[in-house]
């Protein structure tokens, strides 16, 4: 062994003689601490046990006790405390606070005193704004100036029903779940399947399909937008050279079928970045004995995709499904990165969602007219009413569905 190898080897030797001599004193002196301190604690146990909790039992739990005895040996007592305050005591101390026992342990007030920081936060910016916009749905002509308002009605989610453009936007964005959606999920998938088929140059492919979530979205739209352009763009130069005649994707001539398809194929490629990264993970932690096993015997690609690779990516489709479900529903900035704020066509085709509806109550003033901001607080209710219907649809179906 060389000079220098004995001399590193003797180094890590003498540190760890310091590390357990520093732990030893240290177990010392807390053992040291604990025989000084016994005495003085055990002296304010005895005091406190002496002049508060004896008294406190002796003169006030005792006679509770001794009277509640009594009283239960009466006839209207018996009666009492057999149908009405034993079975109400079982049920709080069997299904409350045993249960709660359990949880409010000392390990619950740990992870509260870790969590305090973050609850803070979610309780200001989160919860209290959710709270304040349902008590707000029901106010009556509210002005945020003064703070008044005349009583609580229901006459807000009338209004917003009632409301002309309310149908279209409920339209826009069903069109954009039902269609956005499943199309995404299945590209996203194929392109994952495909990615993890591939040994050269994967990571490079992953960065390119994953550039799309790290950028911003109005920017993105705005090369869409000029991507889409009747005179300059590039698709309509793509389908002159394959004989086609431009079609009119987004300006004052297209058709609402065109401007729509303009918004979905944006919405979709915006979208495939994150599913592909989920997607691909998930494909990395199944085992690859299933995939050898179903060679061994012969099996088709395509059989296996359908019985091992969806059954086992089950978890994941159906994460996939649920968040995208609820961020369709939420679809806005795409819309105006094509659309502009207005949310229309140069024509004047209606391609706004219901999230517009939300923000044109709160935006441009109108949340300064009396009632308002309430109609805004009503909308908002009626899209998480719309997302929660569909959320638990989606979960109900998934157990029957998703293989864990």
């Amino acid at each position: 062994m060389s000079k220098s190898k004995v001399m590193w080897k003797r180094f890590r030797e003498r540190l760890a003689e310091i590390r357990w001599e520093v732990r030893r004193r240290y177990y010392i002196f807390k053992e040291n601490v604990n025989k000084k301190t016994a005495k003085p604690k055990a002296a304010v146990k005895g005091f406190f046990k002496k002049y508060l909790v004896q008294p406190f039992k002796k003169y006030i739990c005792n006679p509770i006790k001794n009277g509640y005895v009594k009283f239960t040996k009466t006839k209207v007592g018996g009666f009492l405390h057999k149908y009405i305050f034993h079975p109400v005591a079982y049920f709080f101390n069997r299904f409350v606070f045993r249960p709660l026992g359990q949880v409010f342990n000392r390990n619950f007030f740990h992870a509260m005193i870790y969590l305090l920081p973050a609850l803070i936060l979610l309780c200001i910016f989160t919860f209290y704004p959710i709270i304040n916009s349902i008590i707000l749905a029901f106010y009556k002509n509210y002005t945020p100036v003064d703070k008044m308002f005349d009583g609580y009605t229901l006459d807000n989610f009338r209004d917003i029903i009632a409301r002309p453009g309310f149908v279209a936007a409920l339209r826009n964005t069903a069109i954009i779940v039902f269609i956005s959606v499943p199309i995404s999920v299945i590209i996203s998938l194929f392109v994952a399947v495909m990615l993890n088929s591939i040994k050269r140059l994967k990571s490079f492919f992953q960065t390119i399909f994953f550039l799309p979530y790290v950028t911003n979205t109005i920017a993105i739209g705005l090369v869409f937008s000029y991507m889409f352009d009747y005179r300059y763009g590039l698709i309509n130069k793509a389908l002159k050279v394959l004989g086609i005649a431009a079609i009119h994707w987004k300006d004052a001539q297209a058709s609402y079928f065109n401007a729509m398809t303009t918004l979905m194929i944006y919405i979709i490629w915006g979208s495939l970045a994150f599913k592909i990264l989920v997607f691909t993970a998930g494909l990395q932690n199944i085992d690859k004995q299933y995939y050898d096993a179903a060679k061994v015997d012969g099996t088709t690609r395509w059989r296996i995709f359908r019985r091992i690779t969806v059954p086992l990516l089950s978890p994941m489709i159906a994460y996939i499904t649920i968040t995208s479900l609820i961020g369709s529903f939420k679809t806005y900035t795409t819309v105006v990165a094509i659309y502009g704020e207005e949310g229309r066509t140069a024509g004047g085709k209606d391609l706004r969602t219901i999230v517009f509806y939300v923000y044109d109550y709160i935006m441009g003033g109108k949340a300064l007219n009396p009632g308002e901001l309430s109609r805004g607080a009503a909308a908002s209710l009626i899209l998480f009413g719309i997302i929660l219907v569909f959320t638990l649809i989606q979960l109900y179906v998934s157990k029957k569905r998703v293989h864990y």
